[in-house]
């Protein structure tokens, strides 16, 4: 799998709300983990162009992202502005 249970906690502890390794809930937490799946599948749909399950997939992932993004920023602005920083998600 391309992502182990060090690699989840360790971008838990960098962009988790809490700092902590077991801070799975928090929006941070989701967001880095989305995002990072999310930059996993644009890779592989890069070189496999037909694989419509895993575009399918992608969109949904963006969708959750973007819901969340938006319950950050419509709530906790200056985390949301944090996070979006952190991650580099725009441009």
């Amino acid at each position: 799998m391309y992502l182990t249970k060090k690699n989840k906690e360790d971008l838990f502890k960098n962009h988790g709300r809490l700092k902590a390794k077991n801070d799975t809930g928090s929006a941070e937490s989701q967001i880095a983990l989305f995002t990072h799946r999310i930059n996993h599948l644009t890779n592989h749909l890069r070189t496999n162009k037909n694989d419509h399950s895993s575009r399918m997939g992608l969109i949904k992932l963006v969708g959750k992202r973007r819901s969340l993004l938006n319950y950050l920023s419509s709530k906790h602005i200056d985390r949301y502005r944090s996070i979006i920083s952190e991650l580099k998600i725009r441009k």
